[in-house]
């Protein structure tokens, strides 16, 4: 594997929201970034910009999470040269519905993005990972997938399954020095989260107000840049005391 002046981050799921903050917070701590996204060009190229004016290099990797040529196309050949030193996967969507009322296409498109895209890129970066003997993965999930969530029993099915694939795949690659945990969001302020009815939200939550994007970044920096680190296949919640 080719050697850098600098570490490398490919955050996944980067321009926007939690995503964008994540990387924000890598290029401070001094990463370059492989930011990858799905169609949104202008809000990648701002985060990109936010990055360089950090002074971190920033390449921008459009693909769809959801096709494995797609991932393919857009990783294998550069992997082969170069292992990230941390892999964040944030990619996420939901299409609420109770199951009752739930079709196959919103079944369908949040298990692809959450939980096959992992598997598609993860797979892709682990074997570059091993190569190289380092590494640290970093994995949104949510609180949905720790306790479930009315009217997304897709998204906390794709969040969970989040949960125990990254639990298994932590005893896979630990000795190898790869480090794999969890991050789990509760009620966070992004685009995703708009709707929700905070006068209903907030008297669950023991700090009495919604998460910011930064306080999940810092959690995930924490993770990925730590020296002396000792946590692993573990599942970190920030969520103001919502789930305990």
């Amino acid at each position: 594997m080719a050697e850098h002046s600098r570490k490398i981050a490919l955050v996944v799921g980067g321009s926007r929201g939690i995503g964008r903050a994540v990387a924000l917070r890598l290029a401070r701590s001094g990463f370059d970034l492989w930011l990858t996204y799905k169609g949104n060009h202008a809000a990648a190229e701002a985060v990109r910009a936010e990055a360089e004016a950090l002074g971190a290099a920033c390449e921008l990797l459009a693909f769809d999470v959801a096709s494995f040529e797609a991932v393919e196309a857009a990783l294998a050949e550069r992997l082969e040269t170069v292992s990230p030193d941390v892999l964040v996967y944030n990619s996420g969507i939901t299409r609420d519905n109770l199951l009752m009322w739930m079709n196959r296409e919103e079944w369908d498109a949040v298990l692809s993005t959450n939980l096959d895209g992992f598997f598609n890129v993860t797979r892709q970066v682990v074997f570059a990972m091993l190569k190289a003997k380092r590494g640290r993965i970093v994995v949104v999930s949510s609180t949905s997938g720790q306790v479930g969530q009315a009217g997304q029993v897709n998204y906390s099915a794709s969040k969970a399954g989040l949960i125990g694939a990254a639990k298994a795949l932590a005893r896979e690659v630990g000795k190898k020095g790869v480090l794999v945990n969890v991050v789990a969001p509760g009620f966070i302020e992004t685009d995703m989260t708009e709707q929700i009815p905070k006068a209903q939200v907030l008297p669950l939550v023991p700090l009495n107000r919604l998460g910011t994007v930064e306080d999940v970044a810092s959690v995930v920096n924490f993770l990925c840049t730590e020296e002396h680190m000792y946590i692993h296949g573990q599942v970190i919640g920030i969520n103001g005391g919502l789930v305990m």
